[in-house]
């Protein structure tokens, strides 16, 4: 009888690179969210999977100097090198906010070689909104 090998630590099921296995996806989403203070990069697979992701801060920027197009475009580039190694060749690009870093981030995965299927702006606007709160009596 074969003698079974004794586990390390709290891992008793065989699954533990199953985390963050290579799937090859041929095609992805990347939402950019750039806001004033910072920029988060993420790229899903079709059906909104997290397969890589990245920001400013993230990338070593602090302070005032994560919501920087240069911090934008290192956080691009950070996030979508994982990607393009895992096999993504075409792309479809969510850009969400205000911030500075929504041109840098589009111009850093442009130069990714990363085929661009359509870019669309998803910043949520209020159609008059909420109802804001009564004036304060002085």
């Amino acid at each position: 009888m074969a003698k079974n090998i004794p586990r390390i630590g709290s891992r008793k099921n065989g699954r533990i690179g199953s985390r963050k296995n290579t799937r090859r996806i041929p095609k992805g989403v990347i939402h950019v969210q750039a806001s004033f203070n910072n920029t988060i990069v993420t790229v899903t697979d079709v059906r909104g999977r997290v397969v890589s992701w990245s920001s400013a801060g993230t990338c070593g920027f602090k302070g005032t100097r994560r919501g920087t197009p240069f911090a934008a475009q290192t956080a691009a580039g950070n996030a979508i090198r994982t990607v393009v190694d895992q096999g993504m060749q075409r792309a479809e690009v969510m850009i969400k906010g205000p911030g500075l870093g929504r041109d840098a981030a589009l111009r850093a995965i442009r130069r990714s070689g990363i085929l661009l299927t359509f870019v669309r702006d998803v910043t949520p606007m209020p159609h008059n909104g909420c109802r804001p709160p009564k004036k304060r009596r002085v």
